[in-house]
C-alpha cells in the first residue's frame, strides 16, 4: 500500500546504521542502566508510552515543569563555592580549629577548611556514582518512581542541613549527600521528555542540561539573601523553605508527568514491525486492525517528525558521523572488550584528572585566590565573580558546544578541551586579578563542554550499546578518584603552606601529558580508519559499469577470462 511505501521512506531509513549494528542495538528499548545487560524486557520493567495518546499542551506542559524543577533541583549542591561563606559565618566545624587559629582570627581554620571541602567532595563522588542506581530505577520502574525516589532523598538532604546544628551528630555531611543524590534521579528521569517532540529534541535536552548548570545558583540566591538580612535568613530557614522544592515536584509526578518513559520514533516502528503477520481469508497478510495500527503508527510518526524530515535527518547524522573521524571505532564490541581498550583507558584516565580539577577548583576558589593575590578581599570578589559567573556560563556554552560536537572532529575536540584545560592550569598560577577572572571565564565554559565531550566522545567511539555500562563506569572512576581531593588540600595547606601553585602546577602537567596521549591515539587512529574507509570504497568502486554497457556481456566476459 502507499501508506506502507510512505512510513517506510520516512522512518526505514531513521537510523542510517541500522544495518552496521552487529549488537541488534537500533531493535532494543533505550537503556539508562549503566550495569544491565541487554536482555529482553520482562515483566515488572516499565513499557513505553506513545507521544501522542498525550495532547501536545500536556506535553508542553511537562517539558516546561521539568525545566523548572531540574533549575530547582538538579545541581544545586555544584554552587558549594556560593553557601561556603554562609557556612563558615555561621560557625559550621569552627569547632575543629586550634586555639592559635581563633586567636589569629583566621576566615577558616585549617581542620575546618577540609570538613567543608570533605562535605562537597561526599556530595560531587555520589553524583557521579550514583549514575549506576539510577539507571537500574529507571530502567526497571519508570520514570515516575525514580523521580519519587528524587524527592525523598531531597527532603531528607533538606531535613539534615535544616537541623544539623541542633543534631548529636555531623549532619551537615549527610545533608549535602542526600543532596547531591536527589539531583540525578530528578534530572535524568527527566531525559525522556526528549522524545515528547522529535522534531526538537536536541533544543529539549539542551534545555534541562541548561536548568542543570543553572541550578547551581540556587545557593548563590540564598546566599545574596543571607548576607541581604544580615544573617537573620538563616541556613535552618533556608531549608525548610526549600522543602516546598520536592513537595512541588512530588505533585508533578502524581499529576503531570508519565509514569512510563516516551517512545522513540525508533520504538513505535518495531512495535508494528515485530508484531507477527495475520492471514485474512482475501490473502491479505493484515488484519483490518493490523492495518489501522500500521497506519496509526505512520500518523504518529509523520506528526512528530513532520513529513518529509526524516530523510535529511538521516543525511544530517550521516554527515556529523563521518565528519566525527572516528565514529564506530568499537561499535559491536562487547562491553568488556571496549573496557580492555586504550579507547576507554586514555579517555578515563583524562576524566578522572579533568574531574578532579574541575571539583577541587570549585571548592577551593577563596581559599586559592586569597593566598594568589595575597588579600582576603580580593580572594571574596573572585569568588563572587565565580558564583555568578559559574550558572552563566552552563548556558553561554550551549551554541558553543553544539557547534564544536557537531561541526568539528573528535580529534579536534578533544585538542581543544586539552588546549582549554592548559589555559585554565596557566592562568591558575598567576598572581594577577586579570588572570583570576580570565581563569573564571574559561573555567565557566570549559565545565560544560568537558562533560558533554566525555559523553558525546563515549558514544561515537563505543555506540549506544553499551553506552550505559561503559560512559557510567567511566563517571563513576572518576567519581571515586574525586576523594584525593584531601590529598591535595593537605598537600596545599600542611606542605607548601597554603601556596597553591605547585598543587596546580602538578595537576596542569600530569593533565597536558594525559590530554596529549588521548589525543594523539585519537589522531592516529581517526586517520587510519579513514584510510581503511577510502580503500573499502575504493575496493567497491572497482566493477563499477560504464554507462549503457550491457550488463549480461560484462558478465559473460568476466566467466570467459575466469574461465
Amino acid at each position: 500500500m502507499a501508506l506502507d511505501d510512505q512510513r517506510r521512506s520516512s522512518t526505514g531509513g531513521f537510523d542510517p546504521w541500522r544495518g552496521q549494528s552487529p549488537a541488534g542495538s537500533e531493535r532494543r528499548r533505550l537503556s539508562f542502566n549503566p550495569v544491565a545487560q541487554w536482555d529482553p524486557p520482562v515483566a515488572h520493567e516499565e513499557t513505553p508510552i506513545g507521544v501522542v495518546e498525550t495532547s501536545k499542551s500536556k506535553r508542553i506542559a511537562q517539558v516546561a515543569v521539568a525545566a523548572l524543577y531540574c533549575l530547582l533541583a538538579a545541581g544545586p549542591v555544584f554552587g558549594y563555592a556560593a553557601i561556603k561563606p554562609v557556612l563558615v559565618q555561621e560557625g559550621v566545624y569552627r569547632e575543629t580549629c586550634t586555639k592559635q587559629e581563633l586567636r589569629d582570627g583566621v576566615w577558616v581554620c585549617y581542620e575546618q577548611e577540609l570538613r567543608l571541602n570533605l562535605m562537597f567532595t561526599v556530595a560531587a563522588v555520589s553524583t557521579n556514582v550514583c549514575a549506576l542506581p539510577v539507571g537500574t530505577v529507571l530502567d526497571r520502574y519508570g520514570p515516575r518512581i525514580a523521580s519519587l525516589v528524587g524527592v525523598a532523598f531531597l527532603t531528607l538532604g533538606s531535613l539534615f542541613m535544616a537541623f544539623a546544628a541542633e543534631l548529636p551528630f555531623d549532619g551537615y555531611i549527610p545533608g549535602y549527600f542526600f543532596l547531591a543524590l536527589g539531583g540525578p534521579f530528578v534530572f535524568i528521569s527527566s531525559f525522556q521528555l526528549s522524545n515528547t517532540f522529535p522534531k526538537y529534541s536536541g533544543s529539549i535536552l539542551a534545555l534541562l542540561t541548561g536548568a542543570f548548570d543553572t541550578s547551581s545558583a540556587i545557593f548563590l540566591g540564598y546566599r545574596l539573601l543571607y548576607q541581604g538580612t544580615n544573617g537573620s535568613f538563616a541556613p535552618k530557614k533556608f531549608f525548610l523553605c526549600y522543602l516546598v522544592v520536592p513537595v512541588f515536584i512530588l505533585l508533578a509526578q502524581v499529576l503531570l508527568m508519565p509514569a512510563q518513559s516516551y517512545k522513540t520514533i525508533g520504538e513505535l516502528v518495531a512495535q508494528v514491525e515485530e508484531e507477527p503477520p495475520s492471514t485474512t481469508t482475501n490473502g491479505d497478510h493484515r488484519t483490518p486492525g493490523r492495518r489501522r495500527d500500521r497506519e496509526s503508527v505512520t500518523s504518529e510518526i509523520t506528526a512528530l517528525l513532520g513529513p518529509k524530515k526524516t530523510d535529511k535527518r538521516v543525511a544530517v547524522e550521516e554527515k556529523r558521523a563521518n565528519q566525527s573521524g572516528v565514529y564506530g571505532a568499537m561499535h559491536g564490541k562487547t562491553a568488556l572488550q571496549q573496557v580492555l581498550s586504550p579507547w576507554f583507558v586514555l579517555i578515563t584516565l583524562f576524566t578522572v584528572v579533568q574531574m578532579l580539577r574541575i571539583n577541587y577548583f570549585v571548592a577551593t576558589v577563596r581559599t586559592q585566590y586569597t593566598e594568589l593575590l595575597h588579600s582576603h578581599e580580593a580572594g571574596v570578589q573572585v569568588n563572587e565573580f565565580f558564583d555568578v559567573a559559574l550558572p552563566l556560563g552552563g548556558v553561554i556554552a550551549v551554541p558553543l558546544i553544539g557547534i564544536v560536537l557537531d561541526h568539528t572532529s573528535t580529534p579536534f575536540a578533544l585538542a581543544l578541551l586539552v588546549g582549554l584545560a592548559t589555559l585554565i592550569g596557566a592562568f591558575g598560577v598567576i598572581g594577577e586579578m586579570w588572570a583570576a577572572y580570565a581563569n573564571v571565564c574559561v573555567f565557566v565554559i570549559y565545565r560544560p563542554l568537558y562533560y558533554t565531550a566525555v559523553s558525546d566522545y563515549s558514544a561515537k567511539v563505543f555506540g549506544f550499546a553499551t553506552f550505559g555500562k561503559v560512559y557510567g563506569l567511566v563517571i563513576c572512576l572518576a567519581g571515586l578518584f574525586n576523594f584525593t581531593q584531601a590529598a591535595l588540600d593537605t598537600l596545599t595547606h600542611r606542605t607548601f603552606g597554603n601556596d597553591p601553585v605547585p598543587v596546580n602546577i602538578v595537576l596542569l602537567a600530569t593533565a597536558l601529558f594525559v590530554g596529549i596521549l588521548l589525543v594523539g591515539f585519537v589522531w592516529r587512529k581517526s586517520y587510519t580508519l579513514s584510510r581503511e574507509k577510502l580503500e573499502d570504497e575504493a575496493e567497491d568502486a572497482r566493477e563499477v559499469l560504464m554507462p549503457d554497457a550491457d550488463e549480461d556481456a560484462v558478465e559473460g566476459a568476466h566467466q570467459n577470462g575466469s574461465a
